[in-house]
């Protein structure tokens, strides 16, 4: 089982890969909009704010998100590493219920670029 401390170096590599990133997914990186991401099986949130073309950390709290965030994400520690390690393929993820994305549908949109 991933622990806190691998579930935001996987969130710090993603945010690395968002900010270098180029084209489609440099420009819906580019969006400034609240994020939760609740690690299930460690009842963890990771809350903070998507902007400049990075994912910025400001709070690690205990238990599910207590603010409803523009972006929300839901999955367990191990699921999160994998999907930035490029084990495990999000939409495949997703269909299957093993991680939970709730946006705005334009967010939505936007996002599918980058996953």
């Amino acid at each position: 089982m991933a622990t806190i401390e691998e579930c935001r170096a996987a969130l710090d590599k993603l945010s690395d890969s968002m900010r270098s990133a180029e084209g489609d997914v440099r420009a819906a990186a580019a969006m400034d909009r609240s994020v939760s991401c609740h690690i299930t099986d460690l009842e963890v949130t990771f809350a903070g704010r998507l902007t400049g073309g990075r994912i910025e950390v400001h709070d690690t709290l205990p238990g599910p998100p207590r603010e409803k965030a523009q972006i929300r994400l839901a999955m367990t520690g191990d699921d999160l590493v994998a999907l930035v390690d490029g084990e495990l393929h999000f939409a495949k993820a997703w269909g299957s219920g093993r991680v939970r994305l709730e946006a705005g549908l334009r967010d939505l949109f936007r996002l599918r670029k980058l996953l």
